[in-house]
């Protein structure tokens, strides 16, 4: 199926940091000819990734990140995302002049399915689950790939010419590519986030902006013209623009009234749309671009989109109990995240649980989003920053210990067509090991009540 490619026959290559993408590159590497080698700081004994490359014959350092490493002659570093340049292998690697890729260049490399790539700092979850399913019903097989589901380099060893590989791209995976050339790219949004990897706005836009930088004239890339950004990005690429708006009509897809439109043919109303929330009208515009350009049917994209459950974790519909709707957004670690969430509904019905990790920032930014809220229920670490931002806005709030404990209270006080909305705007790590945990556990109380 994929391309059997030989650049990498007979090179030595250090795969650094396994996670799920490491062990993904290495064995593809493997399977191309290169000489690997994977280091990982991870102690041997613990871990199992490690221990199942060492039996089928790749060599593995384990432990730490020893510099002397990069004294054998490597041709290549291919890095996990997750790693920062800062990283003093990293430094090494560059100043050997090493290339250092990420594995979605690989999956690039060997893929014989035309790539549709999504980045952008909110949306990119839903926008690239959305395509996928429209690609999908429309014959097209969409699959799922990148920071969503499975390694992009996995899943482009099994993808054929009939299938689309729809890839969720981060600035991270994106700041590591050479050859890497999307068909369409989407960029759902621009907003100051990961600042902390990137070290500024600017460096920031420039990763996610490399998504479009080996396309061509016979390319597409969709981005938001709701930012003056993305209209100034526009005038940068050598791809066809097609933009996406909700409050102007553009040579793209846009709002008309209540229909989303795509250059002048309506589509379907967006109170059709299967998930709440302004920034969704946003999601499903960019993904009608994506479908229009792949020739998918109006009224195929209409049925998959009004139809569309969410993404588990972001705003999903979880159900409802004695006519109270429960909606689990758990990756909301962020304030503009909850803000997003929040424009979705009438304030005067939610009750909302927030709180967790205390990373030092105060709520203020989210005083005029959360007034008229009907009732807080406020948990974690950050609970004290996030009660200030609740009396600033005049809405009363429960202390709660745990998720379980708050989704209990939380609909311990709901009445008739209230919402009950998990949307802690902030990150998880205070009480669970990931947001993914932190939404389980609000979808297993939700079980318990309704049972």
């Amino acid at each position: 199926m994929m391309k059997n490619i030989s650049k990498f026959a007979n090179k030595k290559v250090l795969v650094l940091g396994l996670a799920k993408s490491g062990e993904s590159a290495a064995r593809l590497l493997d399977k191309l000819g290169a000489i690997v080698t994977v280091n990982d700081g991870k102690p041997f004994e613990e871990n199992p990734a490690a221990q199942s490359l060492l039996e089928e014959g790749i060599k593995v350092v384990t432990g730490g990140h020893p510099l002397e490493l990069l004294d054998e002659d490597f041709e290549w570093m291919v890095k996990n995302p997750g790693i920062p340049y800062n990283n003093p292998m990293v430094i090494r690697a560059l100043e050997k002049k090493i290339p250092v890729i990420t594995e979605v260049e690989l999956a690039y490399l060997i893929s014989d399915a035309p790539i549709i790539g999504i980045t952008g700092s909110n949306g990119k979850t839903t926008t690239t689950t959305m395509i996928a399913e429209v690609l999908t019903a429309g014959g097209q097989n969409g699959l799922l790939s990148g920071n969503i589901g499975f390694p992009a380099s996995q899943v482009a060893q099994d993808a054929g010419e009939t299938d689309t590989l729809v890839m969720e791209l981060s600035s991270f995976q994106l700041m590591g590519i050479e050859a890497f050339h999307p068909e369409i790219a989407v960029i759902t949004n621009l907003m100051p986030t990961h600042l902390d990897y990137h070290g500024s706005f600017e460096d920031y836009v420039a990763a996610k902006w490399n998504i479009q930088k080996n396309m061509t004239a016979s390319d597409y890339v969709i981005l938001n013209f709701n930012q003056d950004l993305a209209k100034e990005l526009a005038k940068k690429t050598a791809a066809q623009v097609i933009p996406f708006s909700t409050q102007e009509q553009v040579d793209g897809a846009y709002l008309d009234g209540d229909v989303l439109t795509f250059r002048g043919e309506a589509i379907m109303k967006a109170s059709e749309l299967g998930v709440p929330g302004s920034h969704n009208v946003e999601n499903a515009l960019a993904t009608i671009a994506v479908a229009k350009l792949r020739g998918v049917d109006n009224q195929v994209i209409k049925e998959t989109l009004a139809h569309f459950g969410g993404v588990k974790h972001r705003l999903q519909y979880v159900g409802e109990i004695n006519q109270v709707k429960f909606y689990n957004d758990s990756k909301s670690t962020n304030i503009l995240a909850t803000q997003k969430a929040l424009s979705g509904f009438d304030n005067s019905k939610v009750i909302l649980i927030a709180g967790g990790l205390d990373r030092g920032n105060e709520f203020d930014e989210l005083v005029p989003d959360i007034k008229g809220l009907k009732k807080m229920v406020i948990l974690g670490e950050s609970a004290a920053r996030v009660k200030r931002a609740a009396d600033q806005a005049e809405v009363s709030y429960l202390d709660a210990s745990d998720v379980r404990d708050a989704t209990r209270k939380a609909f311990s006080v709901a009445e008739t067509g209230d919402i009950v909305l998990l949307s802690p705007a902030n990150a998880s790590w205070d009480m669970y090991k990931n947001f993914e945990v932190r939404g389980d556990e609000f979808l297993a109380v939700f079980k318990e009540l309704k049972g």
